[in-house]
């Protein structure tokens, strides 16, 4: 993983875009501590989704709990 101040990563953005599209990661530091990650969207669509796959599974198995003393209709109210 590539380091970037983030005045070297404002200077030279265009260049910073080619690398990350090339696949590598890079995290712009401010101060010296890191305050961002650029990487391509698929590597961290890939956890989201397992993320999504474990939360829905969770649900699924959890069982409802209150009453519901509205209609549907009403969340749209005019």
């Amino acid at each position: 993983m590539k380091s970037i101040s983030a005045a070297e990563a404002n200077r030279h953005f265009s260049a910073l875009l080619r690398d990350v599209a090339a696949g590598q990661t890079i995290t712009v530091l401010s101060r010296g501590k890191p305050v961002a990650t650029i990487a391509q969207p698929r590597a961290q669509a890939a956890g989201r989704g397992a993320a999504k796959r474990r939360l829905l599974a969770r649900l699924q198995q959890q069982a409802s709990t209150g009453t519901r003393h509205w209609a549907r209709d009403e969340l749209y109210e005019s």
